[in-house]
């Protein structure tokens, strides 16, 4: 009953070809749904929401007058994705994650990327997340992006593309695992079936990544924390878990001070010196002496102390000019310019609105296009053309001749489906899929599987949580001797 009228229409399915038969990744997955007695998975799907509100899994929604607080929507049928793909997927991500951060140690130093012309000076220092602040700083190994989220999409071609870059806080990973202990709990004999890749070590190696990442004055185990703006963050709820996940402190920035150049955190036993500290604070609020002035969430001096090599900051301040829709356009130049080879995931072919002809384009096809605002996140600043009105339309066309720096457009994309709970039947609903990558003194990590966010909403392509969507569990399959 579940998949009788499944239809995967025109679009690249996840658990089924076109002609309906089940993908070979996903049939001991589609067989377990099939044996399950009638309201079994929707049982099954309230149970896994009651466990969240357990869990206190939720995430908080700006813009609203009451009731901010939500459980973060849950879907029970996972993605799949083979061994080999995933193989190609994580090759891909490292190459990524090494070029972007030869590409901001190069725009804090010499800046040979601008000299060379590879990418016009204008198009960086225009950039609204560019720090001219923290210009000649050399972070521990030369790490600046140590906690990455790269945004994945799947066209309707079959091949995946790289939508975006998140190299600031990237959020999320909490769900991930949090997915991943409900999955169990309700699938365990697939999950044996499957071979399934674990998840459940990422706060082990969060940890292992920021503790090799303590400065060259460290002589003994590092001291770590976790920096956060808050409560009334959206993220707050991720902070505290993985903060209890790793064993180490969760603090304010009231809770550290600046002394010599060295940064202390307030105990009940008096003063202790911190070496590493995993921000979840954006670069303008971390320290009022450098970035914003009116910031009450930072700590005055801290950038300092960080310049002067006694304290780490993960991330690296000032990494967030790669997150820059515009500069994320010349990602795969910057692979070519740094690793000498073509990159393994493509970009999605952005249109970049500061040049007139792609200007003229985007705005002679604003119902067909997605624009995008340069440095906005979560699905705002949006303009989803095919669905949008006329009065929105004129709205993105005034914004983008009033600041054409500071847009991209980018073709509709025909994103996968995957099956989707939807009251007593299964239906197809867009994702993409957000990967976390680790990258510390023993080199770079990739979680195997990540989010996958779901667009809960017939027929939207907006995955985002503060915009109606939710997530699945990602299963990335352990390859045989043939990497199959």
């Amino acid at each position: 009953m579940l998949f009788d009228a499944y239809q995967t229409d025109s679009f690249h399915d996840e658990m089924f070809h076109a002609d309906g038969t089940v993908r070979p990744e996903a049939r001991l997955l589609l067989e377990t749904l099939q044996s399950l007695g009638e309201g079994h998975l929707q049982r099954s799907q309230h149970a896994a929401e009651r466990m969240l509100l357990q869990m206190g899994i939720t995430f908080n929604v700006y813009g609203e007058a009451a009731g901010t607080e939500r459980i973060f929507p849950f879907d029970l049928i996972p993605r799949i994705v083979q061994a080999k793909e995933w193989e190609r997927m994580e090759r891909g991500l490292v190459q990524r994650i090494r070029a972007l951060n030869a590409f901001i140690d190069d725009i804090y130093h010499d800046q040979k990327i601008l000299k060379d012309k590879v990418i016009p000076e204008e198009v960086i220092r225009s950039a609204a997340s560019y720090r001219p602040q923290i210009h000649g700083i050399n972070p521990p190994g030369g790490v600046w992006c140590h906690i990455t989220g790269t945004d994945l999409i799947r066209h309707g071609d079959g091949e995946l593309y790289v939508l975006e870059d998140n190299l600031r806080v990237p959020s999320g990973v909490s769900y991930v695992l949090g997915n991943r202990d409900l999955m169990k709990r309700t699938f365990p004999e697939v999950f044996e079936g499957l071979r399934v890749r674990p998840v459940d070590d990422y706060p082990g190696n969060l940890l292992e990544t920021l503790q090799s990442l303590a400065p060259e004055s460290c002589e003994d185990k590092p001291v770590v924390v976790l920096l956060t703006p808050g409560m009334y963050n959206s993220a707050y709820f991720e902070h505290t878990f993985l903060a209890q996940k790793m064993g180490i402190p969760l603090v304010q920035g009231s809770d550290l001070i600046v002394e010599d150049g060295i940064v202390w955190m307030q105990t009940t036993h008096g003063p202790r010196r911190v070496d590493v500290i995993y921000r979840r604070i954006d670069d303008d609020f971390l320290d009022p002496e450098v970035f914003r002035a009116d910031s009450l969430l930072g700590v005055p001096g801290i950038v300092d102390a960080y310049r002067r090599g006694n304290v780490t900051l993960a991330n690296a301040p000032g990494n967030g000019v790669a997150d820059d829709k515009v500069i994320y356009s010349y990602v795969p130049d910057m692979i070519r310019y740094y690793e000498g080879e073509d990159a393994i995931i493509p970009n999605v072919p952005t249109f970049l609105c500061w040049r007139d002809s792609d200007r003229q384009h985007v705005l002679q096809n604003l119902d067909k296009l997605v624009v995008k605002a340069a440095n906005e996140a979560g699905g705002y600043g949006m303009l989803v053309g095919p669905h949008s009105t006329k009065a929105e339309q004129d709205d993105f066309a005034d914004r983008i001749n009033a600041n054409p720096r500071n847009y991209i457009a980018q073709p509709t994309l025909a994103l996968s489906r995957v099956p989707t709970l939807i009251g007593d039947r299964l239906e197809g609903r867009h994702v993409d899929l957000r990967p976390y990558v680790l990258y510390g003194r023993q080199g770079i990590r990739v979680l195997p599987g990540g989010l996958t966010r779901v667009a809960l909403r017939k027929g939207s392509l907006v995955v985002n949580s503060s915009q109606g969507g939710g997530s699945k569990d990602t299963w990335v399959l352990a390859g045989d001797d043939n990497g199959n």
